[in-house]
C-alpha cells in the first residue's frame, strides 16, 4: 500500500442498519461507498461484526477510510484494538456513538459492554449532537478523548440519522476526507507505517 493510492470509503452502520434518507445510504449511492453488511442487524454480536469489517478491509488492497454511525463507532474501536491490519485505515469519521453504559441500553447491545477505551491507531474525528437521545455531549467528548479523536458538535441534530435531515451531508464528507490530508507525522506509529508499506 502506498500513500498515492486513493482510499475507498467503508460505511459502518449501527444497530438495525441505516435506511433510506440516512447520510450513509446517500453516500453509498452518491459516492459509491461500500457498506459493510452484517449477518444480524437486530442482535449484533461484536465478534461477528468485527470479522465482517476485517473481511471487507482485506477484500481490497487499497487503503480505506471508515465512516461509522452509532454502534458502528464502537465497532471501529473494538476492531482496531484487535486487528493486525489497522494500518490499512487512513482515518475514521465516528458519528453519534451511543453511550453503552446508559441504564436503559437495549438488551440487544449488552454484549458490547464494556466499551473499548483504547486509543485508535489512525486519525479520527468524532461528531456528536447536543441533543442525541443516546449519548450526552459530555459522554461523547469522553469517548473522543479515549479514542484519541477530535470532537465536533453539530448542534441539536438528534442521533445524526435520517431524521436529522442532513441530505448528502457535505460538511461530514469534508471532515472525512480531511483525515487523509493530515501530516503523516502527526499520526500514530501504526498509521505512519501503513502509509509507507
Amino acid at each position: 500500500m502506498t500513500a498515492s493510492q486513493p482510499p475507498r470509503v467503508l460505511l459502518l452502520p449501527g444497530w438495525l442498519d441505516s435506511g433510506p434518507g440516512h447520510w450513509q445510504t446517500v453516500w453509498e449511492h452518491l459516492h459509491g461507498d461500500v457498506r459493510v453488511l452484517q449477518d444480524d442487524w437486530v442482535w449484533p454480536r461484536r465478534g461477528d461484526w468485527m470479522a465482517q469489517l476485517e473481511d471487507a478491509l482485506l477484500a481490497d488492497e487499497r487503503p480505506a477510510l471508515l465512516a461509522a454511525h452509532s454502534l458502528g463507532c464502537h465497532l471501529v474501536a473494538a476492531w482496531a484494538a484487535h486487528s493486525r491490519h489497522a494500518a490499512r485505515v487512513q482515518g475514521a469519521l465516528l458519528v453519534a456513538p451511543p453511550a453503552l453504559d446508559q441504564p436503559d441500553l437495549p438488551p440487544q447491545l449488552h454484549g458490547w459492554r464494556p466499551w473499548v477505551q483504547q486509543r485508535l491507531p489512525f486519525a479520527a474525528c468524532l461528531v456528536y449532537s447536543e441533543d442525541d437521545p443516546f449519548c450526552r455531549p459530555e459522554a461523547a467528548r469522553q469517548l473522543a478523548a479515549a479514542w484519541g479523536a477530535s470532537a465536533r458538535s453539530i448542534g441539536p441534530r438528534g442521533h445524526i440519522n435520517a431524521e436529522s435531515g442532513l441530505g448528502d451531508w457535505g460538511e461530514g464528507r469534508a471532515w472525512l476526507l480531511a483525515l487523509i490530508q493530515q501530516d503523516e507525522y502527526d499520526l500514530p506509529p501504526a498509521a505512519r507505517a501503513g502509509l509507507k508499506e
